[in-house]
């Protein structure tokens, strides 16, 4: 066997075993799992040579394994940067990222730059080097690592806002930290002469062209994903192959931020994709990333320590003097970002205000790692370099992360626990309180009844129940926090929960094939403004986003506008059928969350609470009714293939779980199984396809049905039908507004429009017509005109009425004498 080979298969997994032990290890000790790795790679690195220099059999073949690692800038960009920036975007919440992007964005693109500054002035003031290369040194430091800073957070466990404001600043601001670095890079090798405007437009390529770059290939592996029949390990296999094609493809070949094609890779996989992997891909999906990334992890920050003896080797008293410098200047800049700069900007409403204990935590949790060392690692190598110059930056970097490691890291905690950052606020705190009495008395009334039936001893039994009867006695004593909260509060408490209930509720429906991605997706959309707008403003949030849920949006709109102006009717017949498949997805998760949602959160909250939590969810299941009924009436074929293909596919899902306890009870064998599913998924593929709604929007058919042009003969109907324009109108849709001057009419054919007249209003339903006074008495408009429900209307535009009269007479005639009843009966009144 080749030595080359086998050797480095047993440097690889002996260093990876050794970095996954040291994880158990930390956590008594109670020291960050990275600062602990990256002490052993420095213990490591100080034995190598003894341990290569004598003959231990294979400890010496292990140490000279690892003596062959060589940590290169690229190792880290090519091989651990994806994963570990992949894994941490994709654990990122998109909603909270973007509602925060202000704040991340200044602190990751405009910070950076006054941060480099900064560094670099006061540097190049304390040093004999040019002022471009200690700019170079300030870009390079003032890169906050988000592979240091997400595996710090996620052993802190921070709260998710602070959480999100310093990862999503680690992921973004590496893009500006590359992109100066290549400019000043090559200004040194004297390879460019760019200006403030070139660097201003080369930040902006790579940067929007990372962005661009993986959002284009996330959708496409999305797309592939949603078609692979979701076969959980191709989904999860893709996944990655997306976080290092992306990298690469962007970085090596498009020469654009590789870490910004990743990380929106990740963002979209973890929002848009949800709804394209199956439920057990997502299962894995996450299992699968967070083992990748705890790999990744644990095995860079050994190597980076490992490396550390070497470079510290040309550590001077000079340089310590200028690294004391450069970590004074660093944190006052990123001070002058976080406690200056930030607040000002809360005050001109440019970003979402930061509490003082938040923007402390970001001051002092901006720690370096893999991605500046990556860079200091990149000058090194490079031998156009001047050998003062690589080791200038290299060791001033390497102190720099060091610092950030040993002294940032362990003391984050810290700073939190100053500021009260890992204490529950009063409602957790009291949500808490009351799930701990819960389970403690269901455990203590349950315990017996165990006992009994596995023939435990009683007085055992009673030790036990006495146990758990002190530790309720003593969680009820700490219910004060209970006494803060008002009944809002627990409302809102008891929404919220409601809410994840419909989350869950909507996945599963997903899950099991009932909606489709998109649907899906709309609908945790839906849930997403639902949970916002409850945490912001309580039970009238809840109301008002609730309301508009059931609302027609702007697409709908402009898909209608389409279809009556230009006769393109495709948008507008998927956006009614979404919205019916929506609304009956709504209403049947809300019917599920009202039946179990006593069971859920009894002795959370008091029973009045409940009882108002039913009462509001009564309500949204029949607003919600009522909007599905305007549907089903105007489309009752339509609907009733959907409810009944949907009652099918549930029948299929209880089918196969009954032959799948008949396997696992050996009444079947695995072949006679086999056979039953293949026949399920035949049946069932078959009712996935969604059947095609008809809007029933064809001339010469909305003619046909109405009784005023019964009489006609079929050329008359055909000429008739060449005059007017059909249109679909949507419930409560005003069309004629009151004072307007008429340039049509409409004829009901199917539907019914409502006449707001005083003292009644007047319905004019299927076979009517309005607005034919305007036409005929060239009068302004009399009333206002409103649809019921959705209504099929036949328009007649002023300049084609005459044509249409002289079509029959009888049409003039009744038209003329209705308008005449109408004016002699006020009907303007």
């Amino acid at each position: 066997m080749h030595e080359g080979v086998w050797l480095t298969i047993l440097g690889l997994f002996g260093l990876l075993t050794i970095a996954v032990i040291m994880l158990p290890i930390s956590r008594p000790a109670r020291i960050p799992y990275t600062v602990f790795l990256a002490i052993i790679g420095i213990l490591l690195g100080f034995g190598l040579g003894f341990l290569q220099a004598r003959n231990f059999g294979i400890i010496s073949d292990l140490f000279h394994a690892f003596g062959s690692f060589a940590l290169t800038s690229e190792i880290i960009f090519f091989i651990f940067l994806p994963a570990l920036v992949f894994e941490s975007a994709l654990a990122i919440d998109v909603r909270r990222l973007f509602a925060d992007i202000g704040p991340i964005m200044f602190l990751a693109v405009a910070g950076l730059l006054i941060s480099a500054f900064m560094v670099g002035g006061a540097v190049w003031a304390s040093s004999a080097m040019p002022f471009v290369v200690c700019l170079l040194l300030g870009a390079i430091l003032s890169a906050t690592d988000p592979v240091a800073v997400v595996a710090i957070f996620k052993d802190l466990g921070a709260p998710k806002r602070l959480a999100v404001l310093v990862e999503g600043e680690s992921l973004f601001n590496d893009a500006t930290a590359i992109v100066l670095f290549n400019i000043l890079a090559a200004m040194i090798l004297s390879q460019a002469d760019t200006t403030v405007l070139g660097g201003i437009s080369d930040f902006l390529v790579v940067f929007s062209g990372g962005v661009l770059v993986g959002l284009v290939m996330a959708r496409m592996f999305t797309w592939i994903i949603s078609h692979v029949q979701k076969i959980a390990l191709v989904e999860v296999t893709l996944t990655i192959s997306l976080a290092y094609l992306s990298f690469l493809i962007a970085e090596h070949y498009l020469h654009v931020s590789g870490v910004m094609a990743t990380v929106t890779a990740a963002l979209v996989m973890g929002s848009y994709g949800r709804t394209s992997i199956s439920s057990g891909g997502w299962h894995l999906l996450k299992e699968t990333w967070e083992n990748l990334g705890f790999w990744a992890n644990s095995l860079i920050f050994v190597l980076v320590g490992m490396a550390v003896p070497e470079i510290m080797s040309f550590m001077s008293m000079d340089l310590a003097t200028v690294l004391g410098v450069a970590l004074f200047t660093a944190f006052l800049a990123r001070g002058i970002l976080t406690h200056l700069l930030l607040p000002i900007m809360s005050k001109l409403h440019l970003s979402v205000p930061v509490s003082n204990g938040f923007r402390t935590v970001m001051w002092w949790g901006g720690l370096r790692g893999a991605v500046s060392l990556a860079l200091a690692l990149a000058i090194y190598e490079n031998t156009a370099f001047p050998v003062e110059v690589r080791e200038f930056i290299v060791v001033l970097v390497c102190g720099f992360v060091l610092f950030t490691l040993f002294i940032n890291a362990p003391t984050v905690g810290v700073v939190m626990r100053l500021f009260d950052l890992d204490k529950l606020s009063p409602s957790d705190l009291a949500i808490r309180n009351r799930a701990i009495g819960r389970v403690l008395q269901s455990i203590a009334a349950n315990v017996p009844a165990f006992a009994a039936n596995h023939r435990i001893d009683d007085e055992v039994a009673n030790s036990v129940v006495d146990t758990y009867q002190e530790r309720f006695e003593a969680n009820h004593a700490l219910r004060s926090a209970e006494d803060q909260l008002s009944q809002e509060d627990w409302m809102k408490i008891g929404l919220l929960a409601a809410l994840g209930q419909e989350r869950r509720g909507y996945l599963d429906h997903y899950a099991s094939g009932h909606i489709t991605p998109a649907i899906a997706r709309e609908l945790l959309s839906i849930n997403d403004e639902m949970l916002d707008q409850t945490k912001a403003n309580g039970v009238q949030g809840w109301k008002t986003s609730h309301h508009r849920c059931l609302l027609f949006n702007r697409q709908f709109h402009f898909a209608l506008q389409m279809q009556r102006r230009i006769g393109f009717g495709r948008p507008l017949r998927n956006h009614v059928a979404n919205r019916f498949e929506r609304l009956r997805t709504i209403r049947m998760v809300a019917l599920e969350v009202r039946d179990s949602l006593v069971e859920e959160i009894e002795g959370l909250v008091e029973k009045p609470i409940v009882e108002r939590l039913i009462g509001l969810v009564e309500k949204r299941i029949n607003q919600t009714e009522t909007a599905v009924a305007a549907i089903r009436l105007q489309y009752p074929a339509y609907a009733k293939d959907l409810e009944q293909r949907y009652l099918e596919r549930c029948a299929i899902r209880q089918e196969r779980a009954s032959y799948k306890q008949m396997q696992d009870e050996a009444i079947i064998g695995g072949e006679v199984y086999s056979s039953l599913e293949d026949e399920l998924d035949m049946r069932y593929e078959k009712l996935s396809v969604q059947p095609v709604l008809d809007l029933g929007l064809a001339p010469i058919d909305l003619v046909a049905k109405v009784p005023l042009f019964s009489s006609l003969t079929d050329d008359q109907r055909l000429s008739l039908a060449k005059l007017l324009r059909p249109e679909l109108s949507i419930p409560d849709e005003k069309i004629i507004s009151k004072g307007d001057a008429g340039d049509c009419m409409y004829f009901v054919s199917s539907g019914a429009l409502s006449v707001e007249i005083e003292p009644e209003a007047i319905i004019i339903g299927t076979g009517g017509f309005v607005g034919e006074m305007a036409l005929v008495n060239e009068e302004p408009r009399s009333a206002n005109v409103r649809s019921i429900g959705f209504s099929d209307l036949l328009t007649l535009h002023k300049r084609d009425f005459v044509t249409f009269l002289e079509i029959n007479t009888v049409l003039k005639d009744v038209i003329e004498s209705v308008a005449s009843e109408r004016t002699q009966s006020n009907f303007s009144s």
